[in-house]
């Protein structure tokens, strides 16, 4: 299995990765968590995935996409500030430089069962590593997200705790919370499992914050 940063296809296999990455979106989201996201002809997207994100993917030995997320700058458009601003405090989020959004983390659990450090799926593992090494690379030391509880325990179990913006709230099916994460050198070393393998290069493969109109945020 590798890890892998994609913005813009680069050829049609970048290409087809990303298409493979959004059905496996539709195929979490909506078809086991029952999320009501927007699927058509078996993908799902929505607007923030019109906005030039990085996406980071895990790929494995067979060439099939079973885990992935997708990076936002925080100063832009961002799905918990304009999506999920009822779980920030007064509803705004203190965005800076160095914050990146992370949503639409998924994995395919079906998808080879080695398990890592605390019986955590190895790919699981692995994504975490992913989207800090790319965020190091990319001058990002913080990383905002919304998550479940169920998720936000996770995180705790690898020693990657959540620091929680605000109260959990119900939101449809599931209790949300929103919160940050660090991405430094001894975070990376941290959750990176065993065998840990990436193709993201040492200078990143960057968002194009300067593609979003500036928010001042209080």
């Amino acid at each position: 299995m590798q890890v892998m940063a994609i913005s813009r296809p680069r050829n049609a296999e970048e290409a087809e990765l990303l298409h493979a990455h959004r059905r496996l979106r539709a195929e979490v989201f909506s078809g086991r968590l029952g999320w009501e996201v927007q699927v058509s002809d078996g993908i799902e997207s929505d607007g923030f995935d019109d906005l030039r994100p990085t996406y980071i993917l895990a790929v494995s030995a067979a060439g099939r996409v079973v885990g992935c997320a997708r990076l936002l700058p925080a100063l832009g458009p961002t799905m918990v500030q304009d999506v999920f601003a009822s779980l920030l405090p007064e509803g705004k989020i203190r965005a800076h430089s160095a914050m990146i959004e992370s949503s639409r983390f998924c994995v395919d659990t079906r998808v080879g069962g080695r398990k890592g450090r605390g019986a955590i799926h190895h790919a699981t593992l692995a994504m975490f590593a992913g989207i800090v090494e790319w965020s190091i690379a990319n001058g990002y030391h913080e990383i905002v997200t919304v998550t479940d509880l169920r998720f936000e325990r996770i995180l705790s179990r690898v020693g990657w705790p959540l620091q929680r913006l605000g109260t959990p709230q119900k939101i449809g099916i599931t209790t949300a919370v929103a919160g940050t994460l660090p991405a430094n050198e001894s975070t990376f070393q941290r959750l990176r499992p065993v065998n840990y393998s990436s193709l993201i290069s040492p200078k990143g493969e960057a968002c194009d914050a300067a593609s979003f109109p500036s928010q001042t945020r209080t």
